[in-house]
């Protein structure tokens, strides 16, 4: 037999988690969507220091302060990569060097699913790695190359967010701000608050799902919080599902959500993408 492995179907839906991130505006209630997982096989990653609306959950936390910590980290989870050099982050001399601190992977194997909080303080803190970094120097002049800089962030970023990616087994999960903006008509859009262009543009194409989790009002006019799962959608929120299971609005709920993606009736996507093309233009 030769060096490859062929999964199967069956194989394929057991090993896969779900990868996603849901973005909203301040105060909408993200870090709390950790009460609707289960603290037992849940690890919240937590780099806001925002663990006050969830101070009676239960589950295991780990703080992240500085974006060395943060690669280290996500190496840790993840595993070595094959496909970088041994002096490329995520390689596998990057996992041998930083095991003697974080210990036994097995550990980890009680997760299911790792909450990231947040997607947008991740990447400020990556921001500020790099403009200390010699690439964000003019090598003429030494003066700062704000352009080299935001270069090496989106590389950063990218490389990180995929790392963890392709944690096959578990759940990952990111929570982001969402800001709103008005172009020179009036017209509102809404943009992920994210350092650098790059990883805005790029993430949607890296992640199974992107929720958007806001308020909108009822048939009465009363306002209740809800999850915005796909595009187009009257609103012109950031939304995708890969899986082809979801309704344009599911309730405020992320065990829940992950169930049906992965127990729920699957659609057929050309139907599915139809469909949903039709609804957004009633």
């Amino acid at each position: 037999m030769s060096g490859f492995k062929i999964i199967t179907a069956d194989e394929r839906m057991g090993m896969d988690g779900i990868k996603g991130v849901i973005f909203g505006p301040a105060k909408i209630g993200k870090t709390s969507l950790l009460w609707t997982l289960d603290p037992e096989s849940t690890l919240f990653v937590d780099l806001e220091a925002g663990g006050l609306s969830v101070q009676g959950w239960q589950g295991d936390s780990i703080e992240v302060r500085t974006w060395g910590f943060a690669r280290d980290l996500a190496c840790f989870l993840g595993g070595p990569n094959p496909a970088m050099r041994p002096d490329q982050n995520y390689s596998q001399a990057h996992y041998d060097a930083i095991l003697p601190s974080f210990g036994d992977p097995g550990i980890l194997n009680k997760y299911k699913t790792i909450f990231v909080d947040s997607i947008t303080v991740a990447s400020r803190l990556c921001w500020q790695y790099c403009t200390g970094q010699p690439e964000a120097f003019s090598e003429k002049t030494g003066k700062p190359d704000v352009r080299s800089a935001y270069g090496l962030l989106g590389r950063e970023m990218i490389a990180w967010l995929t790392q963890l990616q392709h944690i096959k087994s578990r759940n990952i999960w990111f929570v982001g701000l969402l800001d709103a903006k008005k172009d020179d008509f009036g017209r509102t859009t809404h943009e992920p608050q994210i350092e650098g262009s790059k990883t805005g543009l790029e993430l949607p194409g890296i992640m199974d799902q992107v929720v958007t989790m806001t308020e909108l009002a009822a048939d009465d006019g009363a306002p209740y919080r809800a999850f915005v799962c796909t595009r187009p959608n009257q609103w012109g929120y950031p939304a995708g599902d890969r899986s082809c299971k979801l309704d344009q609005i599911e309730p405020p709920h992320l065990g829940r959500l992950m169930d049906k993606i992965k127990n729920g009736e699957k659609r057929n996507p050309a139907e599915y993408f139809y469909t949903i093309g039709e609804e957004s233009n009633d």
